[in-house]
Parts: C-alpha cells; sequence; structure tokens
C-alpha cells in the first residue's frame, strides 16, 4: 500500500510540473506583442488592437511605435486615445502610387506613435492596448504585417519586426500581422446599394412602406390579445362556477 501510494503522489507530481512547464511555455509565448483585428474581410475597414506587455523586470514602456505598410497603404487610418498616451500619426508618400478601387493614392499613413507620461507607462507585470481603425483592408490573402517598436525608459528598443514563416519555428520577435479574408457579401451588398439614398426622390417614396407593415403588426397583435382576454375571462368563470358547485353539493 505505501509503494502504491508513493508512485501515486510521484505521477502526481511530475503531472504538476509538467502543467506548471507548459503554463510557462504559453505565457512566454503570448507575452510577444501581437495584433488582433476584429475583422479580416477584404475590402472593408477594421479595428486593430496592438496588447502590449512590458517585459523589462527594471524599466517601463514608455513609447510605441507601429510600422504601417506601404505596398498595400491604409487610405483611413484613426486612433483611440488612452489615458496618459499621447497619439501621433505620420503621413509620407509611397514608394510608388497604388490604385485603391479605382484611386491613385501617392501618400497614406506610414506610421502610428504613442508617448506615455511618466504616470502611464506601462511597469512590471503591467500591460497596455494600443488601438487603431484602419482601411481599406487589401485583397483575400494579404498577408498585413505592422512591425513595432517598443521603447523602454532605460533607453533600450525592441524591435518586433521578424518574419513569421509557416512551418518553421517561430522567431524570437515575431512582426504583429494578420490574413486578409474574402470580402463579407453583406457588406458589399450593402456598399453597392448605398448610392441609392443620394437619389432625393426615392425616399418619400419608400417611406410609407415601414408604416403600413408597423400597423398591419399592431392590429394583429391587438386582435390576438383581445382573444386570449376572453378565453382567459371564460376559463376563470367557469373555474368559479365549478368551485361554488362543489361548496354546494
Amino acid at each position: 500500500m505505501k509503494t502504491s501510494l508513493r508512485r501515486t503522489l510521484k505521477t502526481a507530481a511530475a503531472a504538476t510540473m509538467t502543467a506548471g512547464l507548459l503554463a510557462a511555455g504559453a505565457a512566454a509565448a503570448s507575452a510577444h506583442v501581437h495584433v488582433e483585428p476584429d475583422d479580416t474581410a477584404a475590402g472593408g475597414y477594421t479595428h486593430v488592437t496592438f496588447n502590449v506587455p512590458n517585459e523589462s523586470p527594471t524599466a517601463k514602456t514608455s513609447r510605441l511605435e507601429v510600422t504601417l505598410p506601404t505596398d498595400t497603404p491604409f487610405t483611413s487610418v484613426s486612433v483611440k486615445p488612452i489615458e496618459g498616451w499621447k497619439a501621433e500619426v505620420t503621413t509620407s508618400s509611397l514608394p510608388q502610387p497604388v490604385t485603391i478601387a479605382g484611386a491613385t493614392v501617392t501618400k497614406a499613413a506610414s506610421s502610428v506613435v504613442w508617448t506615455a507620461d511618466a504616470a502611464h507607462q506601462i511597469g512590471q507585470n503591467e500591460y497596455q492596448a494600443f488601438s487603431l481603425s484602419v482601411g481599406v483592408l487589401p485583397d483575400a490573402g494579404t498577408t498585413v504585417t505592422l512591425p513595432t517598436a517598443q521603447t523602454y525608459t532605460d533607453g533600450s528598443v525592441v524591435k518586433w519586426d521578424e518574419k513569421t514563416v509557416e512551418g518553421q519555428a517561430e522567431p524570437g520577435h515575431p512582426a504583429p500581422s494578420f490574413v486578409t479574408t474574402a470580402k463579407d457579401a453583406a457588406a458589399t451588398a450593402v456598399t453597392a446599394a448605398s448610392p441609392a439614398p443620394a437619389t432625393p426622390a426615392a425616399t418619400p417614396a419608400a417611406a410609407p412602406a415601414p408604416a403600413a407593415a408597423s400597423s398591419t403588426g399592431g392590429e394583429t397583435a391587438g386582435w390576438f390579445g383581445l382573444a386570449a382576454g376572453l378565453i382567459g375571462l371564460a376559463a376563470g368563470v367557469t373555474a368559479l362556477a365549478r368551485t361554488r358547485h362543489a361548496k354546494v353539493s
């Protein structure tokens, strides 16, 4: 019995240690700066969020710079404000003109820099989320790479700019990236139909339809409600009559 108990305890200890090592490995991998888009459909817009952990045991993160693509540039870039952080979007001339949605683009946002005041720098065991709204996203299957530089208060800079190759081990400092997917059919349909409201004469003609539908629905609901009320009343009267009859008997 004692031998069996010892073996059981050793097995449990080994399992616990293995789980701990796996958890530590997962934590180390997730500690990288990475980006999370809320939509990846080509031809649309998305919100991208950079989750930035502080990995220095002695310094704080005071600055973050994200480099935006110039081969598939964004025609729109806006920043979500963060308390204690100043954001600056830099626009630059593209290496060569790019055609987007039929228009020739020669300049676009090339980088976004966030700088923290002393009270809001990212300290040990902390992280901060930095969000952008960007578009238009390039064709489906395009890898959008967003190299990021993280600056610490001791002057050191960690560059998250290494390319991740499928089938190979992840590099030590992978660049945040995501892959675009097929166009959203619903969004495409809405976009195609969007010019209609610009025709003044079309709006009044279409307006009465919703009101008529609403009125019909209201009347139907009213009749059903009245019927249900009458049925309930009849049931109540019947029950009362039975109760009184039972008492008399």
